[in-house]
């Protein structure tokens, strides 16, 4: 079933406390990010046109966006909290608007929407709602990319930070909840984490066909 973008699923669209915790330490986060783009960055734009327009959902210190940048696309970085923006600001050299997930309000207007490690912030039930946000932001054809940590239960993390912990076939399920996809990949995978060592992700990657 779908679930209308205008839902009662809106008013939980964020957890306060995980916008605090990026508020607070967002300098610190930014200087303690990995050295480069995401692993996976790569294999999302190979999908897309030369110059296409791209969404980035919670860029953080905005190493991704410039990635993309650097290579020609057309990229929009936003970020959930305003600390954090003003960090990829001086990494970019650029605007970054501050617009959390539930504040997505646009149609057709993307050919791709990149979300690393951002999405999972999402409480569950507001899941579906933000995902149908991002379908109609896409133009039909347009591709979607998002990477999870993966696991059974949503809960916190020892900093207190809320995560919408999946498994591979409840996120696509989630995904299907929310809107109609052509599914192009679930993947899982191991990767790093912020507190250290590593852990299994997930990474999905889906079409707006219609």
């Amino acid at each position: 079933m779908k679930v209308p973008v205008n839902s009662a699923f809106e008013a939980v669209a964020h957890d306060p406390a995980t916008l605090g915790f990026y508020a607070d330490r967002a300098r610190v986060y930014a200087y303690s990010a990995r050295d480069g783009p995401s692993q996976r960055l790569d294999a999302f734009l190979k999908r897309l046109c030369p110059g296409a327009r791209i969404l980035e959902l919670g860029c953080g210190d905005g190493r991704d966006s410039q990635a993309m940048l650097t290579l020609g696309f057309d990229v929009d970085p936003t970020d959930g909290v305003a600390s954090m923006a003003r960090q990829a600001e001086a990494r970019l050299g650029r605007p970054v608007r501050v617009m959390r997930f539930d504040e997505l309000d646009c149609t057709q207007t993307y050919d791709g929407v990149w979300a690393n490690a951002s999405l999972l912030h999402v409480p569950r039930l507001a899941f579906p709602s933000v995902v149908a946000r991002i379908h109609r932001a896409l133009k039909p054809g347009g591709i979607h990319a998002a990477s999870y940590k993966a696991g059974e239960a949503e809960g916190r993390d020892g900093l207190g930070r809320y995560f919408n912990y999946f498994s591979a076939e409840a996120l696509a399920a989630a995904y299907r909840s929310g809107a109609d996809w052509e599914f192009l990949s679930v993947e899982s995978h191991v990767g790093g984490d912020y507190e250290g060592g590593s852990r299994p992700w997930i990474t999905i990657t889906v079409r707006r066909s219609t």
